[in-house]
Order: structure tokens, then C-alpha cells, then sequence
């Protein structure tokens, strides 16, 4: 491949909402700035806007398709002339674009020669709509008078302080046993990297506030006490997270009393006494979509802790590229981690057309996994299997059915993206794979995904057929070989249970679980991993990602329970319906107050109350090509969750979070500024 560095070209992009008279229509528009005329060319264009196969074109035809990498080529013998504009146009897309970044986010060409030219692209505009596009967090202002008389988020279970003493110049830990040490390294390293010129741990010549370190009986094992007087603070707590969160809160009163002293006091005298209302608070971050470096990761578990959270779902695989090191597979890196023009794996979702992505190395992983002990979170990975499995197939297609024939495809416009549950192959990788992830990973909890199986996946396998037959008779095959060239279009939409792939799903599913059981390891899924009722719910768990009715009928049945909408708890779906704000829309919409307001046991019976693990936000990163667009969409929202998932929910106060919300971090710290 070679690619012109500078660009000569540039693409326009428009979303025409239907009216009464005309129809969905996304245009893309491409002028020539050259003083050439360009024939024989092919646009690349990819989003997360998917054009599906049986759009109408007008103005030259899809040439290829995969997923949201779209290549489109003019009419036979068109050239195009020096600062003349070549327009396509698309109709009958499945799904509408709803936002700015659901339009194209890359985009080149393929000259006649092979050469691959840069093309200059913008975001995409909705006609009839030109407010300023959103990037960048909303910070909440802080009032003048707010609601509470210190800043913690997530507010603590009881708070009892009074008389407002000098603001401290900073905070001198004095630990009292090795925990007590290992807490107050771990909250120094936290503020020394979130806050590294405000000197919030120093020392009593440096003017610090004395601040005792204790470990005591009596404590759960993430609560604490902290008591104020005028000698200065106590901490306690029964374990060295629990001391850690103590700090952090008092991190959190320190930082309110010194940049807002009008609105905010430091506690002369008093007590807060404190514990989470539910032991998992997660946080699940998609980086198979677009990657963040080992730097970005830490960053954001530092971010966690600020927020007590202390699950890290790490979903380090998915179709479109693999992200951790696997020493018995390297193919998997050296193919499944990139990708660009040219590549088994093309530009998707904005990357362009020169090899982009990554991995961790083990080295890496270490590093993050210790990093977030210290913080009290413990990390979860998620390889996402059988399904949404591409990047894995290119880099080890013996795992393919040799004699398959036909395609299926998934929702995200993937064809035949199962790895096959009836080959032997499939098995011994995963093996291997799972122990390396299990020598990385010692909180010994795998997700392995489970999600989003199309419904005619493995329609056209002879080996899967095969062993269809023998689970479930001659007629279930038969009817599962019939939904050959099956083309899933919504998320959730195309219900597997009971069908040939579902049964073949749960075989794969419990050899899965039963492996992970023997080396001691509890199985994470989403809600599909239920399918079949195979896997044994005293050593998994699930992420109910549908509907809090759905988490809840899973948890009558038995199964462990972390809840996470995607209607609410998504954080890749837009802040609000309006075309300005970036993210996606296909499980609705919703604001910081929405999610804050959310009760995620509505409805729940006690009996399934005793299923609920906690709450988790999964941030999934198809339109996160700009990290402005990252913190648009992840904060404060992820403040709301963490407050959900800590504070007792008759504490809770919209108008108290909102007060405090500002002061809490960013990752990449862009500011929403119209």
C-alpha cells in the first residue's frame, strides 16, 4: 500500500431525515481538489453507520461491504474532473442515523494504480439541523450554596460534621500497621497522578494535616469511619480498601474546601461512617472497537477509584480485533490487533486506511492488574465468544467448519463470525487460551461473553449439523440448515432460544464453564450465556445488558445477577436525542439525571433481590473516535452510576450530585463549551 501524504480530496456527509415526500437519504459527497482528473477509483468510507447490502444506490454501486467498512465505485468510464464533486447516495438504510458521529469517520480512496490517497472528512451534518456539535464533558458549575456543606461523591451512608476549621494545606498520613502503609501509598499515587500539582499528601513541615491510619474490628470490608477533632483526623477501617475509600473521601472534602471555600468547609469536629450499599460497582470498557493505551487504562482506573468503583470489565476481544498477548497463539496479535486497507481485517469504525490498533503485552496486563488492586478493583476480562468472533477466525481459521458453505450475519454486519462448537479445534485454542488469561488474571473471573449469537449461525457447517442431529434429532438440523443467508438486524431483535444455534450455543457454553470451574474460576456472560440453562449458577454470573424485567426474570431463575441496561446504563448512547450530541441511539437515550434516577431493581421481588451483585456502566467504543467524544459520553455519568452502586438509595439527591458532579475528574479533561 501506498498512501499520499497530503490530502487532494474531500468528502462531505449528509443525513436527510425522511418527510413526507422523500425518503432516508445519506449522501456522501467527494470533490476533487487536484489539478487531475481520477477514474477507476474506489471510496472507502467506514462509521459506526453500517450500509447494508440491499441499500438502493444512486450514483455509482457498494462495490464491498464488511460491517461499517463500505467501498463505493462510480459508473463504469465516470471520471472525475479537477474541483468537480462526485456525489453517492444511499437509501433504505436498516437502521437511521440518529447522530452526528453515527455518520462516516474515515475515509480514502483507492486509485486505479492500487495507491491509497487521504481524503479530508468532516462530521456528518443532518439537514435542517445546525447547532453546534457537542464534544467534551458537561462540567456541572458549583453553586454558590449547595445542598451539603462538604463535596463527596458517592455520598456517604452518614454524615455528621460541623464547625468549618482553616482548609488544610494538605493531608500527613500517619499509618499504624503495614495495611495502613499500603492504603496511604495507594491514595498517594491516586492524587500525585489525578492532581499532581495540588500536593494533597505532604508532610506536617509541609503543613499537613495529621492524618491517623488504623485498622480495626467492627468494619465490612470496604467500610470505614473517619473522625475529625482538633487534633487533627482518624481513619479506620477493618482491611486496607476499606482505609483507601476512607482517604479518598476525605481526598474529595479537601479539594471542595480548597477551590470552592464559599460553598464548602473542612470538618473541625464529627464523623462520617461509611459502606456501599451494593459489593459490585462496575465498569466494563469495550477496546476491541477502538484502543486505548496501557497510559489511557491506568488514567481510568485511577478515575474508578475516585469513584469507589471496584469492577473493571475489560472487554479485551470482539470482531473487529484482539487485544491481549497469547504466547500459543500469536497469530492472534500479529492479525486480530490490527487493522487498515489491505489487512484481513479492514478500516472499521474510523480507523483509516494505515495498519492502526494494538494489544497488551503480559507485561502490560500485569502492570494494570496490579495497579488496580491497589485500588481496590479487581479486573475481569472478557474474551467474547462463540459469537462476535471475525478478527479470531482470521487469525486462526482452522476453527472454521472447512466444508461450511452459505453466510449468516450478525446485527453488526459480520459474516460468519461463530467459532464452531462442533470441532475438536475449537476446544483445545480455547484451553490454551483460557489458562494464560488465567495466569494474568488472579480475582479468577473470565467473561466469556455469550452474546448476540446470530440465529442462523453454523447454518451451513456439516460438522455443526452433524452434531445437531445428535442432540436434537434429524428435524432440528433440518430446520437450522433452512436459515442459511439469515441476516440479523437488531440488537436482541432475533431471539435464538430453543433454535438449532441456541442449542448448539449452550453445548459449547457449559464445556466452556465446566473447564473455567476446574481451575477454580467463576464464569461471567452477558444474558445469552442463560440460554439452554446449562451453565451451573453457583460458579457464574451474568450482565443483564436488556431490560431490568429480563435481569430480574434471570435472577428468579437463579442466576447471579450484575444489572446494566443498555437503555440506561450504556454509556456509548447519546445524552439526549438531539442530533448534536455524539453516541448511539439504538437502545434509546440517557441524560445524567435519567441514569442517577434509575432504580435498577424496579419491580424486583426479595427472593431476586438476593441475586443482585450490584450495577456495572459499559462503555462501548464505536463512536468514541474522539476522545472529546469519550468524556462527552462518560462523564458525569459515570459519577451517577458509582453513586448508585455506593449510596443508599434514600440518600440519593440529584440536586446534591449535581452541586458536587464538577469537581470530579475527566479522562481526557475536554470541557463542553458551546
Amino acid at each position: 500500500m501506498t498512501l499520499q501524504s497530503k490530502s487532494a480530496f474531500r468528502l462531505e456527509t449528509t443525513w436527510a431525515p425522511a418527510t413526507a415526500t422523500d425518503r432516508l437519504a445519506y449522501s456522501l459527497a467527494l470533490t476533487n481538489l487536484s489539478s487531475k482528473a481520477i477514474e477507476g477509483f474506489v471510496l472507502c468510507v467506514s462509521g459506526p453507520a453500517r450500509i447494508d447490502p440491499a441499500v438502493t444506490v444512486e450514483g455509482g454501486r457498494l462495490a464491498q461491504r464488511l460491517s461499517n467498512h463500505s467501498e463505493f465505485a462510480p459508473p463504469d468510464s465516470f471520471a472525475l474532473g479537477p474541483h468537480e464533486t462526485w456525489t453517492v447516495t444511499v437509501h433504505g438504510l436498516s437502521y437511521p442515523l440518529r447522530h452526528w458521529t453515527d455518520g462516516a469517520t474515515a475515509a480514502y480512496l483507492v486509485l486505479a494504480d492500487g495507491t491509497v490517497a487521504p481524503v479530508a472528512l468532516g462530521p456528518t451534518k443532518a439537514i435542517g439541523d445546525n447547532a453546534v456539535l457537542k464534544r467534551g464533558a458537561e462540567i456541572y458549575p458549583v453553586p454558590a450554596q449547595a445542598p451539603v456543606p462538604v463535596s463527596v461523591i458517592p455520598w456517604p451512608r452518614i454524615v455528621s460534621v460541623s464547625g468549618g476549621r482553616a482548609v488544610p494545606r494538605g493531608l500527613a498520613l500517619r499509618p499504624k500497621s503495614a495495611a495502613a502503609a499500603d492504603a496511604g501509598a495507594a491514595f498517594g499515587d491516586l492524587v500525585d497522578s489525578l492532581f499532581a500539582v495540588e500536593g494533597i499528601v505532604r508532610n506536617e513541615a509541609e503543613g499537613g494535616l495529621p492524618v491517623d491510619l488504623g485498622i480495626a474490628d467492627g468494619f465490612g470490608p470496604e467500610a470505614y469511619a473517619i473522625r475529625f477533632s482538633a487534633d487533627g483526623v482518624a481513619v479506620s477501617a477493618g482491611t486496607k480498601t476499606g482505609l483507601f475509600y476512607g482517604l479518598v473521601t476525605l481526598g474529595q472534602m479537601l479539594r471542595g474546601a480548597r477551590s470552592h471555600p464559599e460553598t464548602f468547609f473542612f470538618p473541625a469536629e464529627g464523623e462520617i461512617r461509611d459502606e456501599p450499599a451494593l459489593g459490585w460497582r462496575g465498569t466494563h470498557l469495550d477496546v476491541a472497537r477502538q484502543f486505548y493505551a496501557t497510559a489511557e487504562i491506568k488514567t481510568f482506573l485511577r478515575i474508578l477509584a475516585w469513584n469507589k468503583l471496584n469492577r473493571f470489565h475489560w472487554h479485551l476481544y470482539d470482531d473487529e480485533g484482539w487485544r491481549v498477548e497469547i504466547s500459543a497463539y500469536p497469530a492472534l496479535t500479529r492479525i486480530g490487533a490490527w487493522r487498515g486497507h489491505g489487512l484481513p481485517v479492514p478500516p472499521l469504525l474510523g480507523s483509516g486506511p494505515e495498519p492502526s490498533g494494538g494489544y497488551y503485552t503480559k507485561a502490560a496486563v500485569r502492570e494494570v492488574v496490579q495497579l488496580a488492586g491497589q485500588f481496590g478493583i479487581e479486573v475481569v476480562p472478557e474474551i467474547d465468544v462463540p459469537g462476535h468472533c471475525y478478527a479470531m477466525l482470521q487469525a486462526i481459521p482452522e476453527l472454521r467448519d472447512p466444508g461450511e458453505i452459505g453466510e449468516y450475519f450478525s446485527v453488526q454486519g459480520f459474516p460468519n463470525n461463530c467459532i464452531n462448537p462442533a470441532r475438536p479445534e475449537t476446544y483445545l485454542v480455547l484451553e490454551k487460551i483460557l489458562d494464560e488469561l488465567i495466569e494474568l488474571f488472579p480475582f479468577k473471573t473470565i467473561h466469556i461473553g455469550a452474546d448476540e449469537v446470530p440465529l442462523g449461525a453454523w447454518s451451513g457447517s456439516p460438522q455443526a449439523l452433524a452434531r445437531l442431529t445428535e442432540l436434537g434429532g434429524e428435524g432440528l438440523a433440518a430446520a437450522h440448515a433452512k436459515r442459511l443467508n439469515v441476516v440479523t438486524n437488531t440488537h436482541g431483535a432475533d431471539e435464538i432460544d430453543g433454535s438449532g444455534a441456541a442449542v448448539l450455543q449452550a453445548e459449547f457454553l457449559k464445556r466452556i464453564q465446566s473447564f473455567l470451574a476446574s481451575r477454580g474460576c467463576i464464569t461471567g456472560g452477558w444474558q445469552e450465556a442463560a440460554h439452554g440453562n446449562v451453565i451451573d449458577k453457583q460458579k457464574s454470573y451474568l450482565c443483564g445488558w436488556r431490560t431490568v424485567e429480563a435481569s430480574a426474570a434471570l435472577a428468579g431463575e437463579g442466576y447471579a445477577m450484575v444489572v446494566c441496561p443498555g437503555q440506561v446504563y450504556y454509556l456509548d448512547m447519546a445524552n439526549s436525542p438531539a442530533w448534536s450530541e455524539p453516541g448511539a441511539a439504538w437502545a434509546g437515550w440517557s441524560d445524567p439525571e435519567k441514569l442517577y434516577g434509575f432504580d435498577p431493581v424496579e419491580g424486583w421481588t426479595d427472593k431476586q433481590k438476593t441475586k443482585l451483585l450490584g450495577v456495572q456502566a459499559c462503555i462501548w467504543s464505536e463512536p468514541m473516535t474522539d476522545r472529546a467524544v469519550f468524556d462527552r459520553l462518560v462523564f458525569p455519568r459515570i459519577s451517577a452510576l458509582a453513586e448508585t452502586g455506593w449510596t443508599q438509595p434514600e440518600k440519593k439527591s440529584w440536586e446534591r450530585f449535581k452541586a458536587l458532579a464538577g469537581l470530579m475528574p475527566v479522562l481526557y479533561g475536554a470541557a463542553w463549551r458551546p
